[in-house]
């Protein structure tokens, strides 16, 4: 086998070659299950969905055991598994540790993807580590397998978010002007999510889509 591995073509701002460094990653979008989809909470699920279909990835499957649906692929030299909890958002952190266990992945190599309410729609900002927030999935994440993990906050404020309830706000729906800007929000997060894949690190950033 090579020592170095070609990429796929992800878009510009991710390097073509990258040392092989044959690891497994674990990312978990979060969200909630059933008639949420497309509300801001579930943008953790939106951007593992499009970032599978992008990376053809295998079809979705149900693992009861693990709590979440689950796919599996490899990218480069490594072993990429996808996870969306079926705990609703308030328990992720059942199926984080459950997953991470039986693939033996530690926190160094997950990347949890979610809204964030204190940074505007059309940021996304990376991080490893740090609290909460008042996000209750990444408090139950915190309570099951510790804070230091790695972080994709994807920004849902906006001008109403300030005056409505945050509980309310974030199961809303995107605004129609909103939804015009989420394909290119969701495919520049896959890009970050390849960027860490393929070189081991995620740098403390914030993008503007």
């Amino acid at each position: 086998m090579s020592l170095f591995q070609k990429k796929p073509d992800v878009g510009s701002s991710a390097p073509l070659y990258t040392l092989s460094s044959n690891k497994t990653y674990l990312i978990i979008g979060l969200g909630n299950v059933g008639k949420y989809d497309g509300t801001r909470h579930n943008i953790g699920f939106a951007v593992l969905d499009d970032f599978a279909t992008r990376n053809d990835f295998p079809g979705w499957m149900l693992k009861r055991d693990l709590n979440c649906h689950l796919t599996s692929h490899t990218l480069g030299s490594n072993r990429v598994i996808l996870c969306k909890p079926t705990t609703l958002m308030n328990n992720s952190g059942q199926a984080a540790s459950a997953v991470q266990k039986f693939f033996r992945v530690y926190n160094s190599d997950t990347l949890a993807i979610y809204d964030e309410l204190a940074l505007p729609f059309g940021q996304i900002r990376a991080r490893v580590g740090g609290e909460a927030a008042g996000h209750n999935g990444v408090k139950s994440l915190i309570q099951h397998i510790g804070e230091d993990f790695g972080r994709l906050r994807i920004g849902v404020a906006n001008e109403f978010s300030a005056k409505a309830d945050a509980a309310d706000f974030v199961l809303g729906k995107f605004t129609k002007e909103e939804q015009g800007s989420l394909p290119a929000i969701i495919k520049e997060a896959g890009v970050m999510i390849t960027e860490y894949i393929f070189s081991g690190e995620l740098p403390h950033e914030t993008r503007r889509v």
